[in-house]
């Protein structure tokens, strides 16, 4: 006779197992003791290399195998962002425009397509890339790539998606034109970088009256067709993942895309003397938006990756000396953050926040008073720790699979960077930078002259 799973009349449980060896298990999991706790910067890091393959046209392939369900991530990166085009918004209206059509078929065609097999097609344009990325399972690839080069060799931009596209975008850019954090948002970069830069220039509503099919197709002939690539490619890979893909694309008139890496250029050293700009974009609004940046110099610099240390204490993480003093102590915002601009050529220093419009003021007062603690006071070390352990742990999170892997190497390759040795020199920098080097740094580039404030209410 059993009952939930014993053997009355033997003593044994359902699996086989005499009490005697469960009271042993039991024992071995002892509940009432707690497992002990490993500090992150205990752990070792390793970052997972990439396998680097050639097509027959010298495009470069960078493949992370790994992972345990048969899914596959592909992405085309073009040197086709902004900072390429003539004309604005022509690079980010190609790439948006890339699956609308080709000679042979309508966009609902071809996201008929990608649908039937369960895959996701997705692009993006930023300042110096584009990219095309595609999430597929992995059975599916030799149907999907040749559908993906297609889009890269026959894409036509008919003049009905152009007109659809151009005023979905004036009606998205009119409302939010409203929103006081949009208009911060453009306007600190125009700040920053000039509003001719291709960091610094915004969207304008003539930007897209002007747009014309042919802007497309020429841009679209030069830096797609054309124009320079890489390829990284990571998941569950078939053992032909690399021959699948030159096939489909190692015989197109592609060029290698090739990354010199940027010298740093540290910028100005202390903002104009209108450095501090006040906006009113909504007379009846009750919510301001603050951004306070400086220019700074690009991942190639010393600093940087120490002051990616300082920045995560001073506002990088939720328990952030300015969300402790501006969120927890005084009220003034739901959030308060502070980064690094990931920019190839030149980065900034960004602290971004909302805020009641009648506190914005006194919300700058605050990041000022943050920012003489850490140059006048050393910091504890039990806080230095704490933010140690948050990035290492962070880290690890990142490093959680082929796509968080690729992710990692993607960003490293696009500014220049190919080596494992720089990962582990970052993790060795969190590991043992010291308070005194993190004074002297606050000393350096937290200095509020550096910064230009802009509240837009």
């Amino acid at each position: 006779m059993k009952r939930f799973g014993y053997n009355l009349l033997g003593m044994t449980a359902g699996n086989g197992l005499t009490f005697a060896a469960l009271n042993t298990v039991s024992n071995m999991l002892n509940r009432a003791i707690a497992p002990p706790i490993t500090n992150a910067v205990d752990f070792d890091f390793n970052l997972k290399p990439y396998d680097l393959h050639t097509l027959d046209n010298g495009v470069q392939v960078l493949a992370v195998d790994g992972g345990a369900e048969d899914v596959v991530l592909v992405e085309w990166v073009f040197e086709a962002g902004n900072s390429w085009e003539k004309k604005s918004m022509v690079a980010g209206a190609t790439n948006h425009l890339l699956k609308n059509g080709t000679a042979t078929k309508t966009a609902f065609d071809i996201n008929e397509q990608f649908e039937f097999f369960g895959a996701f097609l997705n692009r993006g344009a930023y300042n110096e890339t584009s990219n095309i990325t595609l999430h597929a399972l992995s059975k599916h690839l030799p149907a999907l790539l040749p559908m993906v080069a297609e889009l890269i060799t026959d894409a036509v931009f008919p003049q009905q998606e152009l007109d659809i596209f151009k005023q979905n975008s004036k009606q998205r850019l009119s409302v939010n034109l409203r929103k006081c954090d949009f208009v911060a948002h453009q306007q600190i970069d125009a700040l920053l970088y000039g509003s001719e830069h291709p960091y610094g220039k915004y969207s304008k509503m003539e930007h897209l009256d002007d747009l014309l099919q042919a802007d497309l197709t020429a841009f679209y002939t030069q830096h797609y067709t054309q124009g320079s690539c890489i390829i990284f490619i990571a998941g569950k890979l078939p053992t032909n993942a690399v021959a699948l893909l030159n096939q489909s694309f190692g015989q197109l008139p592609l060029t290698p895309l090739v990354v010199v890496p940027t010298a740093p250029k540290l910028g100005l050293q202390t903002a104009p003397n209108n450095r501090q700009v006040r906006i009113t974009n909504d007379a009846n609004g009750v919510q301001g938006a603050i951004r306070m940046a400086r220019n700074f110099p690009n991942r190639h610099h010393p600093d940087f990756l120490k002051v990616q240390v300082l920045n995560t204490l001073f506002g990088g993480f939720f328990g952030s000396r300015l969300m402790s003093n501006i969120r927890e102590d005084k009220g003034y915002t739901y959030g308060i953050h502070s980064y690094l601009q990931n920019h190839v050529e030149q980065s900034a220093w960004m602290i971004s926040t909302e805020a009641g419009r009648e506190v914005c003021e006194a919300t700058i007062g605050e990041v000022y008073a943050e920012m003489e603690r850490l140059r006048q006071t050393p910091i504890p070390q039990s806080e230095l720790d704490l933010v140690r352990n948050y990035m290492l742990g962070s880290l690890l999170g990142d490093l959680d699979g082929p796509f968080q892997i690729m992710a990692r190497w993607k960003n490293y390759v696009l500014h220049g960077i190919n080596t494992e040795a720089f990962f582990h020199h970052a993790v060795g920098i969190i590991k043992t930078v010291s308070a005194e080097e993190l004074q002297q740094l606050a000393q350096q580039y937290l200095q509020p002259e550096a910064f230009y404030e802009l509240v837009v209410v």
